[in-house]
């Protein structure tokens, strides 16, 4: 259905900039945050954050949200690469993963548990499905990850989430 008429509508009862209609609030956008320093996103520096994630359009937006924020975050298609690239970081545990709960790749609610067992308390690991799979983030709750979000929540949240784990610790303390 087009619904073009309504921009024509909402300009006749909108003129000159007065109030919104009745019921209608103005758009709300919150702030994105502040980029940390470039120096957190050289080439060499070993990215704090790792997701498992198949789907393109997720990646693509971390990308793009990281990008912006000049957080590193590195993109693992297995459990093999990663415990390779953690062998290699010579900066300690990550600060966050990332797993799609619905990822074909990786079973997450297998790999999930083993993670959370050598990788201990410094490392933060986020969930996300659909918002009807219920049954999946109980699950995904029993097995260790810290929180399960919905796609849209995930989403909205992405660059405070990037923020506050792509930032080293002492970083965070001077703010």
């Amino acid at each position: 259905m087009d619904h073009s008429y309504r921009a024509a509508l909402d300009g006749q009862n909108n003129r000159g900039g007065g109030r919104p209609r009745p019921g209608f609030a103005a758009p709300y956008r919150p702030a994105d945050p502040e980029p940390l320093p470039a120096i957190h996103a050289q080439a060499d520096a070993a990215p704090r954050i790792f997701a498992f994630i198949d789907d393109l359009f997720f990646m693509a937006k971390i990308q793009e949200t990281a990008r912006k924020l000049n957080v590193k975050v590195e993109f693992m298609k297995s459990e093999k690469d990663f415990m390779e690239r953690l062998k290699q970081n010579g900066d300690g545990p990550p600060s966050l993963l990332i797993f799609d709960l619905n990822s074909a790749s990786v079973k997450p609610l297998v790999l999930i548990p083993k993670l959370k067992s050598k990788l201990k308390k410094g490392t933060s690991i986020i969930g996300f499905l659909s918002h009807v799979q219920g049954d999946l983030k109980q699950k995904a709750h029993e097995v260790g990850c810290d929180m399960v979000l919905p796609r849209s929540a995930f989403s909205q949240n992405l660059p405070q989430l990037l923020r506050r784990h792509g930032a080293p610790e002492e970083a965070l303390g001077t703010e």
